[in-house]
């Protein structure tokens, strides 16, 4: 069983999202071939899959038909995905707070 850290799996669907994007994750330049709505679908659909596999892996675990590890780490990938969704929420709203505050 290979063990695969919440940070790890994060930074890795981040630069899987790069690569399906037709970017490579740290460009300077910073061009995209898709749109930003897009890559939000993407990461919200990716982000809804984590929390679905997670709970999955938790009935099994329930079931008693997967190891307790494994049950952890999923629950763990679970948590991380739902903070980062938590933080970018929390991001955009600040972000739309700041373009409102600013004069016309």
């Amino acid at each position: 069983m290979t063990t695969i850290t919440p940070n790890a799996s994060a930074i890795n669907a981040y630069r899987d999202l790069g690569i399906r994007q037709g970017t490579q994750v740290g460009n300077a330049g910073g061009a995209t071939n898709g749109s930003f709505a897009t890559s939000l679908k993407d990461a919200t659909q990716s982000a809804i899959q984590s929390l679905k596999a997670s709970e999955l892996q938790s009935i099994n675990g329930v079931a008693g038909n997967v190891d307790i590890r494994d049950v952890v780490l999923a629950v763990n990938n679970a948590e991380v995905t739902l903070q980062t969704a938590i933080s970018v929420r929390d991001k955009v709203i600040q972000a739309y707070q700041e373009i409102m505050r600013m004069p016309i």
